[in-house]
């Protein structure tokens, strides 16, 4: 009898979710899964890393830090990473 495992499968590594934390335009702290289906605005960071941590299970690389300008948008269904609006840090102001 062999006791070898197998490694696990791609697909069940991509399984976990992957949450976005950073700042909306108004200075608010946000937490953001990857497929766009839960978050929420925090009061602080601690807050919002501790939320994003539990969700994912305390795997600290499903946590990632957006460094731009992160909106919440909790209307998506199914969204991907790369759908997300993560706008960058620079302020981009309109003229009218």
């Amino acid at each position: 009898m062999s006791n070898s495992k197998e490694p696990p499968s791609p697909d069940s590594r991509n399984s976990s979710p992957l949450f976005l934390i950073g700042r909306d335009a108004h200075g608010n702290w946000v937490v953001q899964d990857q497929r766009g289906l839960y978050g929420g605005l925090f009061v602080n960071r601690t807050e919002a890393l501790k939320f994003a941590m539990f969700e994912g299970g305390n795997q600290p690389n499903a946590v990632v830090m957006v460094p731009g300008v992160l909106e919440l948008d909790m209307r998506r269904r199914a969204a991907t990473a790369s759908q997300l609006q993560i706008a960058p840090a620079v302020d981009q102001r309109r003229a009218a």
